[in-house]
């Protein structure tokens, strides 16, 4: 099995839950690479729950994606918890989403330009009422794809959790 047909029956409970809301999810991959936005667009009818997203590979992407001042990053590194949640809450408006979820992180097998180690990813949500939430994950593993696939796992898990449990916890 491919990893999308892997993620698909996820991606279908997200669906459900997104819609039984009535809320939508915006996405800002980054080391996955547009997984999380495909493994969510595997559900049918997606325009009901998915307003769009990007994948922020490049600050020329994340400055055209986000459209937030430059000063927006300042004191920040890729893949930590305030960056990833800055991204989740800007796509989030930016996309006029309910729910943001950015991943932010280094796959492996290249040097990160901003001297993140290989392996580790950070997934964060931010969603109304103030919810906000994050998922840090360290593979260890220098595998690009092997992590690109963990990370995209990491991201969906925290947005499953967050979008099933009921409202007000």
């Amino acid at each position: 099995m491919t990893l999308l047909h892997d993620l698909h029956p996820q991606a279908l409970r997200i669906a459900e839950a997104l819609r039984a809301r009535g809320e939508k999810v915006a996405v800002a991959d980054g080391a996955t690479g547009g997984l999380i936005m495909a493994s969510l667009l595997t559900a049918p009818g997606a325009l009901n729950f998915f307003k769009g997203g990007g994948v922020v590979y490049s600050f020329k992407a994340r400055n055209v994606l986000f459209d937030l001042p430059r000063d927006a990053y300042d004191g920040m590194v890729s893949a930590s918890e305030e960056y990833a949640l800055l991204q989740a809450r800007a796509i989030r408006d930016r996309m006029g989403a309910s729910w943001g979820i950015a991943e932010s992180g280094s796959a492996g097998s290249s040097k990160h330009p901003m001297g993140v180690v290989s392996g580790r990813s950070v997934a964060a949500i931010a969603g109304p009422d103030g919810v906000e939430e994050v998922a840090i994950l360290e593979t260890d593993s220098d595998d690009r794809i092997d992590n690109m696939q963990a990370f995209t796992r990491n991201a969906l898990n925290l947005l499953e959790q967050i979008v099933t449990r009921p409202r007000g916890e």
